[in-house]
């Protein structure tokens, strides 16, 4: 069974800003016209968070154009967007979300075999001299890959 995955959008500044603890892959509630949407590329999830509430997850800020040809089924661009998860990882999600630090952060949207998915990270806020740390680990890294390359 040949799995058919179109990225759609990416959260690039989730990996800088937080550290990754773990993945999760969950479904979305969409109407029809965000689908298409999504499907032209229409959808940002720069802001965008997870949170749950009343053992129910949702993401919020994660902004979808409205359909062009949409008209009076467009939804708000901004609404709050419920996610699509197994109780018993909701419940596990919980117990590590009431420790210290923990966010949930969506870091892409893709379709999976026709149906919308997003990848939820459980991450822990990086401080200020972690993302030094690995600005300055990448640039010495790309430094020793050109002075590799000049030498060869």
């Amino acid at each position: 069974m040949g799995e058919n995955i179109k990225i759609v959008a990416k959260n690039r500044k989730a990996r800088h800003d937080f550290l990754i603890e773990d993945t999760y892959e969950v479904g979305l509630v969409l109407a029809g016209t965000e689908v298409k949407s999504i499907r032209a590329g229409k959808v940002s999830l720069k802001e965008s968070f997870a949170d749950i509430f009343n053992g129910e997850i949702f993401v919020y800020q994660m902004h979808i154009d409205p359909y062009e040809q949409g008209n009076i089924y467009n939804k708000d661009p901004l609404r709050i967007r419920k996610l699509l998860m197994h109780k018993q990882q909701i419940r596990k999600l919980i117990g590590l979300k009431q420790r210290e630090g923990y966010t949930l952060v969506p870091l892409s949207l893709y379709f999976k075999d026709g149906r919308v998915k997003m990848e939820l990270a459980l991450a822990k806020g990086k401080k200020l001299y972690d993302k030094r740390h690995a600005i300055a680990e990448r640039d010495s890294d790309r430094r020793i890959q050109k002075s590799m390359r000049h030498h060869s």
